[in-house]
């Protein structure tokens, strides 16, 4: 079996997390794919946005606990540094990644699902930290994304208490941001993601770095730096087709350059 299904679809780059019986838990298998799939999404320019989503009844259950145990810091630190190799990827990626979170998204998976500019739940979706539930730090870069979500006060409930958040709790506090039926999740975050590939990626981008910024620094660094990314944005053929097809009264036909 697979451990991460892969397809290209108009520009998406698809993955379907595919473990069922272990609930898609962060495995050697599913890590690798991850892995291969962040290189190749932020390195090949055809590949315009990343939708992920599990097989069966849970978006990922986190690490393989089973394989779990005490272990010197410096063989953990050398783990750590093989996982940060893609999740460095996708924090830092140009272009839009959406999230389907079907099921149980719990520790790891919860943090991989945070990682999503869009994270659409079904009403089956719970999320939870789980990693003070087993004497362990939050990792792969939850105790960064959930703060610059949903706020401080509401991630040291969450992440310290070990608190189960269920769908619709999670979108009332900006967790996610959608809640969508189960049967109509796929093809809603599919529709999402196609959108996004078909729009103009530059731009796109731009915004995505603008919105890290203004979490960061000073007011003056964010403004030059909103400066420079408009001045950049302009000089794009997906504004010149933007402006064009705004005066002809049609859809924009986006190319991403």
């Amino acid at each position: 079996m697979t451990a991460v299904i892969s397809e290209q679809i108009d520009g998406v780059l698809r993955l379907q997390l595919n473990e069922p019986e272990t609930m898609n838990a962060l495995s050697a298998g599913i890590s690798d794919g991850l892995a291969g799939a962040a290189r190749s999404f932020t390195t090949n320019p055809d590949l315009r946005c990343l939708l992920v989503t599990g097989s069966g009844r849970a978006f990922c259950a986190g690490g393989d606990i089973s394989g779990m145990g005490v272990r010197p810091a410096a063989e953990m630190l050398a783990s750590m540094e093989e996982f940060h190799l893609w999740v460095r990827l996708l924090l830092a990626a140009q272009k839009p990644i959406v999230m389907a979170v079907n099921g149980a998204a719990v520790g790891a998976g919860f943090a991989l699902a945070m990682m999503g500019d869009v994270v659409l739940a079904s009403p089956e979706a719970v999320f939870r930290c789980a990693f003070v539930g087993i004497g362990a730090a939050p990792d792969l870069g939850l105790a960064r994304t959930l703060p610059r979500a949903i706020g401080y006060q509401r991630a040291s409930d969450i992440l310290l208490t070990n608190r189960v958040v269920r769908a619709e709790e999670a979108q009332q506090i900006g967790m996610v941001s959608r809640v969508v039926a189960a049967e109509a999740l796929q093809e809603e975050a599919l529709n999402t993601a196609r959108q996004l590939a078909a729009g103009p990626t530059r731009a796109l981008s731009l915004a995505k770095t603008m919105m890290r910024a203004g979490q960061e620094g000073s007011l003056d660094s964010f403004l030059a730096h909103e400066a420079q990314a408009q001045a950049i944005a302009f000089t794009t053929q997906d504004f010149v087709e933007g402006v064009a097809a705004f005066r002809e009264r049609r859809a924009p036909a986006f190319r991403g350059y």
